[in-house]
């Protein structure tokens, strides 16, 4: 059951996403009778309000060091929406609902890819993990204008709500599933990756593109209904059918692009990305037909799995989730050692290549360790167990009530 529970909740955010994106444009013009320009404001104004609650719910997971619990609150404001829009009748409401708790709701997916990161999933899991989101797309958006199609608009509100009381059920689990094991093996590793060490300026770059890309992305999902129905002048069903297409051509495009990440660096993927989103978006201002539309999709998948795909890993490595500590501080085990352990003249050599400190601040209190930060290593060379400190890139054997130290390579950011 524990192994299900991870892509179980991947599956049903994935839906999630995959009912409301598709169908909040259309619900927006026929349950409230917007117009284009008040569809796009709104959308802006609900895009806008997401993109906060990206910035802050994240940045309270990581001081909290649990995701799982923004997960669950996450779910209970997806739950929340999906009620207010199915019983109100005003455009202003919906307008609120969609801001104030739909915003913060959309954050839960990635509230789970924290979690997967924080216990220590490899960047290869956690693309797996995305690949079964874009599973829940091949039948998310047909099955979304099939409902709408069969019983109405606001049917698929009450659908979303479904998922989202499947979505709590399946996040409670998980907590006390994640406590149990927590309280039994000790605190949690973060994943060892690779991590990018840009300048500023390229950091915020880099983040502004991809603000604009899943403004993009987000954009064509949320108006391909009214497209369909409004310019093209076709039924709705091609639109769930255009975005099912889309998302199982992700799949397979998701593992090559894992394959070519081991040959090409990230940013040189994602221009081919940008690349295919440029010529999807100018080739379906010219689309006339069903075939034509379904024909673009390629384009589309290739692009949205290179923003997605790399994009997720690549942010993972380029902003890690907490600064590491000052070097001086006590290892787990309440042993203590120092930032001068490597350079203080005090320092004394020991066999093996250990360095033994000697000075006063290895025995004074300091600060608490964190859990991300150390790990206990039983396999090294002396046949000692061994703290690592990830942060600073040493080892220190158990030894008396002094950790003794020496350098790990391979370790730390």
């Amino acid at each position: 059951m524990k192994r299900l529970l991870v892509p179980s909740a991947a599956l049903l955010w994935g839906l999630q996403i995959a009912f409301l994106s598709p169908a909040l444009a259309l619900i927006l013009v026929t349950l409230y009778d917007a117009s284009t320009a008040q569809v796009g404001w709104i959308l802006t104004v609900y895009n806008a309000s997401g993109f906060v609650a990206s910035l802050l719910l994240p940045s309270y997971a990581d001081r909290r060091e649990d995701y799982l619990r923004p997960m669950l609150a996450c779910g209970v404001l997806a739950l929340v929406l999906a009620l207010v829009l199915a019983f109100t009748t005003s455009l202003p409401v919906a307008v609120v609902a969609l801001v104030v708790v739909g915003g913060p709701a959309g954050v839960g997916s990635s509230m789970l890819y924290a979690h997967l990161r924080h216990s220590g999933a490899k960047p290869a899991d956690i693309v797996n993990t995305r690949a079964i989101v874009s599973v829940a797309w091949i039948a998310g958006p047909p099955v979304a204008t099939l409902i709408i199609g069969a019983f109405g608009n606001r049917a698929i509100l009450l659908a979303i709500g479904a998922i989202a009381v499947l979505i709590i059920v399946t996040t409670i689990v998980m907590i006390f599933q994640w406590s149990a094991a927590h309280d039994h093996d000790g605190p949690a590793q973060d994943a060892e990756g690779e991590h990018l060490t840009l300048r500023t300026r390229a950091m915020v770059l880099i983040v502004a593109a991809f603000v604009l890309l899943q403004a993009g992305n987000a954009t064509v999902m949320s108006i391909m209904t009214v497209f369909v129905t409004e310019t093209m002048r076709i039924d709705v069903i091609w639109a769930g059918i255009a975005l099912g297409v889309a998302a199982g051509l992700e799949i397979p495009v998701l593992v090559l692009i894992g394959r070519l990440s081991l040959r090409f660096s990230s940013l040189r993927l994602i221009v081919t990305g940008c690349l295919a989103g440029i010529a999807y978006y100018v080739a379906m201002a010219y689309v006339t037909g069903p075939v034509m539309l379904i024909a673009l999709q390629p384009l589309n998948a290739w692009c949205f799995a290179a923003i997605a795909g790399v994009g997720l890993t690549l942010f993972q490595q380029m902003i890690p989730g907490r600064d590491c500590p000052p070097a001086s501080t006590r290892t787990p085990d309440g042993s203590a050692r120092s930032s001068q352990d490597r350079s203080s003249p005090s320092a004394q050599k020991l066999p093996s290549g250990t360095v033994a400190s000697s000075s006063p601040a290895a025995s004074s209190p300091s600060s608490r360790w964190s859990s991300s930060r150390w790990r206990l290593d039983s396999g090294n060379r002396a046949q000692q167990p061994t703290w690592l400190d990830s942060c600073h890139g040493q080892a220190y054997l158990k030894h008396g009530g002094v950790s003794r130290s020496r350098t790990k390579r391979g370790l730390g950011s």
